[in-house]
């Protein structure tokens, strides 16, 4: 079975735990990580472009000049395309980008970025992270302890504001909870920061 130390808030080791091989242990399936990370892109889309067509702008009802006699090519309307103040032709409209996956899929797709962040060695596990008041500087501290120099992803069992806020102003930093977890944001961290009893949720859930 997996192991991995347990920190405390001061990057002491202060024990180990069994982690799930259903979860850690897996192969990552690239192509499964690639299909819901394209899936999770396309969700978070607006779609609200939109441009006037010929039909949409205003004016242009006259010919602008008679069809035949005058030298120049023949015209129907000054909001046709070729015009300047035209309307666009086969122009963007708002749309829905989402779609939806397999569940299985997308459940592969987390366990396959958790078990590549502990496989390359870029995800710890704390025995709780608590602080007493929201300062920055006691979460900078927290994270120079643990050696953390690069961009972490902290999850919790759930949410903490006061941890949540002392983290807000550092870049590179995020916070979230084990039921907000997806595959974007572990693909985007460097690092994987989870406290002990998130990693049992996270077994619960997804075992």
């Amino acid at each position: 079975m997996a192991k991995i130390d347990i920190y405390n808030m001061e990057g002491k080791v202060v024990g180990d735990m069994e982690l799930s091989d259903e979860i850690f242990a897996i192969e990552p399936n690239e192509d499964v990580l690639h299909r819901v990370l394209v899936n999770q892109h396309a969700n978070r889309r607006q779609g609200t472009v939109k441009v006037k067509g010929r039909s949409e702008k205003r004016g242009g009802g006259r010919k602008p000049w008679r069809q035949k006699g005058t030298g120049r090519a023949r015209q129907g309307s000054t909001r046709a395309a070729q015009w300047v103040g035209g309307g666009r032709i086969f122009g963007p409209a708002p749309r829905d980008f989402s779609y939806t996956l397999p569940r299985k899929m997308r459940r592969l797709a987390l366990k396959s970025a958790l078990a590549s962040k502990y496989q390359s060695d870029r995800m710890m596990v704390l025995d709780e992270l608590e602080l007493a008041e929201i300062k920055t500087k006691n979460m900078v501290k927290i994270l120079n302890d643990l050696g953390i120099d690069e961009s972490a992803l902290i999850v919790l069992p759930k949410r903490n504001l006061t941890v949540e806020r002392s983290a807000n102003n550092l870049r590179g930093i995020k916070l979230t909870e084990v039921q907000t977890l997806n595959v974007t944001e572990l693909l985007k961290f460097d690092r994987l920061i989870l406290t002990k009893d998130a990693v049992t949720r996270i077994e619960e859930v997804y075992n």
